[in-house]
């Protein structure tokens, strides 16, 4: 009976340190790996996991939905190299495993802006201190273009 209580005050002080949309992207995430360790060959989870992303995309209100394709298409285009998963809920682009950068919508974290963001495996490095994570309200010809920039770098 004594084990019963303990599970259910760390579940208690869970709660209060996570919020709800911390303990959502951290539940995507679990499934997201049991998922991953079901599929079988390489080029089958390649392809379904390109695919749970562009499900994931279809899922986000506007504007985020359309600023996600777009991301999705350049980081396509300008990185092959990267493949696409989903990281907690996220679309993401990883290299050898490991995620290089991500979309953060909007709408996952009730932020006023989408995010695009870049893991310590990006190779963004200058100098002592460089950005990590852009805000994104819109996609112009030069955002597009910066963003080209960033990923093709970032995956060296």
């Amino acid at each position: 009976m004594a084990e019963k209580k303990t599970a259910a005050k760390k579940n208690d002080a869970a709660a209060e340190t996570f919020s709800a949309e911390e303990r959502a992207a951290m539940k995507e995430r679990a499934k997201e790996l049991k998922a991953s360790a079901r599929r079988a060959s390489l080029a089958e989870k390649a392809a379904q996991a390109e695919a749970d992303v562009l499900a994931k995309i279809e899922e986000f209100p506007e504007p985020d939905r359309t600023m996600a394709e777009r991301i999705h298409a350049i980081v396509k285009e300008s990185a092959p190299s990267l493949e696409p998963k989903l990281w907690y809920g996220m679309p993401s682009y990883a290299l050898d495993g490991k995620v290089v950068c991500f979309f953060q919508n909007a709408d996952k974290f009730k932020a006023r802006y989408a995010t695009l963001g870049f893991n310590d495996t990006a190779r963004l490095d200058d100098g002592d201190m460089w950005p990590t994570a852009y805000a994104l309200d819109q996609m112009t010809p030069e955002v597009e273009a910066r963003i080209a920039e960033l990923v093709k770098r970032a995956a060296g």
